[in-house]
């Protein structure tokens, strides 16, 4: 592996390790977490990779970001807080799945696009890939219609009970809401991330566009 690599793989390790740490604590009554505000960064890392060094890099950046999910989540699912682990099972499945399907169909979209104009690659692969990521993540979570059998549906149960949709609507699974309210917030790092995606990329080759 080429050490060129090596700054793309340790920030990827460090926005995986942040936002595990930083998802323990809780925004507007639950509602978001201090986590949902760097884990999108590691879409900027990867398509970051991806325009200086291409696919195959930006995919080895992602398999060690999956590496330090993995590793994450082991360490969690070992910290008892008061309603159980701190990673509870169903929650691990589903951080690693949404993150590696997410971060690939972000290579994927990216390279789509690459030839366009700078912008259009990474917002549109970032933005698709955010769907994606929070869909899986929160469906596997902690949608009823997905079970993980007794003892790991039980630990995500609340997610389920019903509430306003957006603090505001029709009343819907919590989880919707948190759903949303972390998709909106993907969107919105995504517009804001093209402009250190222009200074970050133009620094490693000058002559990018």
């Amino acid at each position: 592996m080429k050490t060129a690599y090596f700054p793309g793989i340790l920030a990827m390790a460090a926005i995986v390790v942040a936002s595990n740490i930083l998802v323990q604590f809780l925004l507007l009554d639950g509602l978001l977490t201090w986590g949902a505000f760097t884990y999108p960064l590691a879409f900027l890392v990867t398509d970051v990779m991806n325009r200086v060094y291409g696919a195959p890099a930006a995919r080895r950046v992602v398999l060690a970001g999956f590496v330090v999910g993995i590793l994450c989540s082991l360490i969690g699912s070992q910290i008892m807080l008061e309603f159980g682990p701190a990673v509870p099972l169903r929650v691990a499945v589903a951080s690693g799945t949404a993150f590696l399907v997410a971060q690939l169909l972000d290579i994927s979209v990216f390279n789509r696009l690459r030839a366009g104009a700078w912008w259009r690659a990474p917002l549109a692969s970032s933005v698709v890939g955010s769907a994606v990521d929070t869909g899986i993540f929160f469906t596997l979570a902690f949608s009823a219609s997905v079970s993980f059998g007794a003892n790991a549906d039980a630990a995500v149960a609340w997610a389920s009970d019903p509430a306003p949709l957006l603090t505001v609507g029709a009343m819907a699974p919590l989880w919707v809401t948190l759903a949303l309210a972390d998709w909106g917030v993907k969107l919105a790092i995504a517009l804001v991330a093209l402009v250190p995606f222009r200074i970050i990329v133009g620094a490693m080759r000058p002559s990018t566009t």
